[in-house]
Order: structure tokens, then sequence, then C-alpha cells
């Protein structure tokens, strides 16, 4: 068996950013997933690294709304009906975290990450030769209804608080920034400090060769065989058994199968996503993000086109990963609703493609170690702001593993709020 410090499940953005930082504090680390880096659910989000106030997700949370969330989608979010038995706990947990002082806490806690997020992305694309990939653009968020407006006074206000600029924007305001935009009678809100990236597959990928290039190990293999040894940790790869004294989850929705595997297991549901690109039409350009909360979708500009990412729907996370058919009606609407409101072109692929994150009751992040699990560390449920703040909650993991200064105060990010089993 090879032995390393570190193994790190899970080659995503959250993994691969997590092996770099553990590497860097001069660990030996195993970078283990089924696919080589940026090949899973890191290629299909909307490559934003937001820098807003705060408004967590609108998730129903009485059985009404639950039920008509099962049957139809509202404001882009649907409900597997099948998945409701397993959803209880997360629901549960979820109208606890609903309170406005916990909605207060979640804003205060994600406020360094996210001041931070932006600054890790580019140290690590600056020595991963990635910095093509950036811009500092901003992002644009359309207030086109009640429901949007309400949210955005949240973000505002969370904002002030947090000494976070942000712009009010009319119509004229709006197109003056997107020109190819059609006329619109909404405000929106812009927030200058938000970066984005026009290949998130792509940035990951070249964190991946930067973490080989540095020594790391980049294994193929199965987190379902991971197995406790008392003496640490082992799976099996292609090249043969790795072990290590610390391993750190960072699978998105397969981390719930693996803490089974351990009698564990966390109120957590899978959110699975939908995205699809369009080529340009001729002379008509979008410099930034842009989300409409309403209609439920953000389009933003990819290599590969305009992509169009939404159509979110939670499932549990053992729907997630098995036979869920993709249900991609929400996405159809959603590239009604885009183009009216910028032209488009034809479609890139024949059939959207989907990713699958996972979901926390509290929106926050789940990161630390397993308490009665010496040397089992999580690094999981990013959702809202997964790419954005991969590398910074990677550094908070690092501090944390080697006993370093936290870059924030880790106790909201702590798996034991959660733990049962």
């Amino acid at each position: 068996m090879r032995s390393f410090d570190a193994i790190v499940l899970g080659a995503g953005i959250t993994g691969t950013s997590a092996a770099l930082h553990l590497q860097g504090r001069g660990l030996r680390v195993a970078l283990v997933d089924r696919d080589a880096p940026g090949e899973d659910a890191t290629r299909g989000n909307d490559g934003l690294i937001g820098r807003d106030g705060y408004s967590a997700l609108s998730v129903p949370l009485g059985l009404p709304g639950i039920l008509a969330g099962a049957l139809t989608r509202r404001h882009g979010l649907g409900i597997d009906s099948r998945s409701l038995p397993d959803l209880a706990r997360f629901f549960a947990e979820a109208r606890l975290a609903a309170r406005p002082s916990s909605a207060a806490r979640a804003a205060r806690a994600l406020a360094p990450l996210q001041a931070a997020a932006a600054a890790e992305h580019l140290a690590l694309a600056r020595a991963a030769s990635a910095l093509r990939f950036f811009r500092r653009t901003g992002w644009i968020k359309l207030l086109r209804s009640r429901r949007a407006r309400e949210l955005a006074e949240v973000d505002r206000h969370f904002a002030r608080i947090l000494g976070v600029p942000y712009v009010d924007l009319d119509a004229v305001e709006i197109v003056r920034l997107e020109p190819h935009l059609r006329s619109l009678e909404e405000a929106a809100i812009y927030w200058p400090e938000s970066q984005s990236v026009s290949s998130p597959g792509g940035v990951t990928r070249a964190y991946g060769r930067l973490f080989r290039e540095r020594g790391g190990d980049v294994e193929i293999g199965e987190a379902g065989s991971l197995i406790d040894t008392r003496q640490g940790f082992a799976l099996r790869t292609v090249r043969g058994e790795v072990g290590a004294p610390i391993v750190v989850l960072a699978l998105g929705a397969g981390v719930s199968p693996v803490l089974a595997r351990f009698g564990l297991g966390l109120p957590l549901a899978a959110c699975r996503t939908y995205h699809r690109h369009f080529r340009a039409v001729s002379g008509v350009s979008l410099a930034r993000p842009v989300t409409d909360q309403e209609g439920g979708f953000t389009l933003t500009p990819m290599e590969r086109g305009l992509r169009l990412v939404g159509g979110t729907e939670l499932m549990s996370p053992a729907r997630a990963l098995g036979a869920a058919p993709l249900r991609a009606n929400a996405l159809q609407r959603a590239g009604a609703a885009a183009k009216a409101l910028l032209p488009l072109g034809s479609l890139v692929e024949e059939r959207p493609a989907a990713g699958v994150r996972v979901f926390v009751p509290d929106q926050l992040p789940i990161v630390g170690e397993m308490p009665g699990m010496p040397g089992l560390w999580l690094s999981v449920g990013h959702m809202r702001d997964g790419f954005s703040l991969a590398p910074a909650m990677a550094r908070l993991l690092a501090d944390l593993v080697t006993d370093m200064m936290p870059l924030a105060d880790p106790q909201p990010y702590s798996p034991s709020r959660f733990l049962v089993g």
C-alpha cells in the first residue's frame, strides 16, 4: 500500500482546491476521483465568484409549499416527489434555520470567506497560468417580481452591514452596462466586486495540473472502497491501494453513501441544476453574468457560448446518484425567458447537461472533522457559492488540519451542528 499524509476524495473545484492547499502546507497528498479534475459537477455551474450581500435560496418550508414544489416549479425550484420521505429531516432543519437571526448569523459567517474568495482564486490561477479565464466585470441581478425585490432588500441590508458595494440600476442603466439586453422595465442590482470565469471546468483542470506539477498524485478510484484501518484510512485505486491518516471528503452528494459506511448521516439534500449553451448571434454580446431570479436562471458568457444555468431541483442524494430521470422542462421555460432578454443563437448541445451539488439546511458549507472519527474531514455543501468559495474553504480546511490560525471562525461550518448517527 502506498502511503500519503492526506487523501482528498473528489476532484471537482472543492477537492482540487483542498488538495492544493494541503500540499502547500507540506503534506504529501493523493487526489482521488472516478474522473480527472474538473470533469464532473464543476463543469456545469455558472462560474460566478460572487461578492454580494446575502439572500438565501428560497426553499418551501411548509407542507403546502413542499407539495406544490413536488408538483410544479416555483421560481425555477422543483422537488423530486419520490425523495420526500428521505428529505423529511432536511426540511425540519431548514425550518429551524429560516429564522431571521439564523440568516444574520449565516451572512456574518460567509462574509470573511466571500471577501477572500476572489484573492484565493486569483492566487491559484496565477500559479496555474489560468488568469485568462477570469474577468472582473461584476454581476447583475434583475428584479422582475415582488419576491425578487424582497430578496434584493435582504441583499442590500447585509451588504450595507458588511461593507459590500452595490449599485441600484434602472432600466436605462441596465442597458448602459449590457447594451444588447432588450428593453426592460425592471430594475436590477449590480455587484461590481463579483468576478466570473469563462470555463469552470478549464479552471479546475488547470488547478489539477498545478497540483501534479508540484508533486501531487492524481488517482482514479472509487470512494465507496474507503475503509477505516484503525491506523488511518485506505481505499483502492486503479494503481493499487493507498492509505493516509487523514481523508477529506469533497464528494458533493457522494458524501452521504460514504458516511453511511461508517454509520454516520447528515440531513443533506442534493441539488440538481441544468445547463446548456447557445451560440452567439452576430453583433450580440454579454459581458457579465445576468441572473433573473423570477425566471430561475443565470445567463453567462462562456468559452462554448452563452451558458444558461437553471432548472434547480431538490432530491435525496440517493436519487441524485441513482436513477432519478433528468427533467429539464424548467430549463426550457427559462430558455424562452432568456431569449426574450437577449438574442440567442442555435443550441450548441442537443441535450442539456446536469450537475449535482449538496444543499445544507442552513445553506452554509460543512467544513471540519467528523466528531468521533479522527482524521475524517468534510468539505461539502457550498451550494449557492460552490465555485466561488472553494479555494477560501480549502484554505480554512488546511488551517484546521494543520492547527494554524483559521481564515474565519470555523464553528458555523462544523459538521457537529447536524451530525446524527
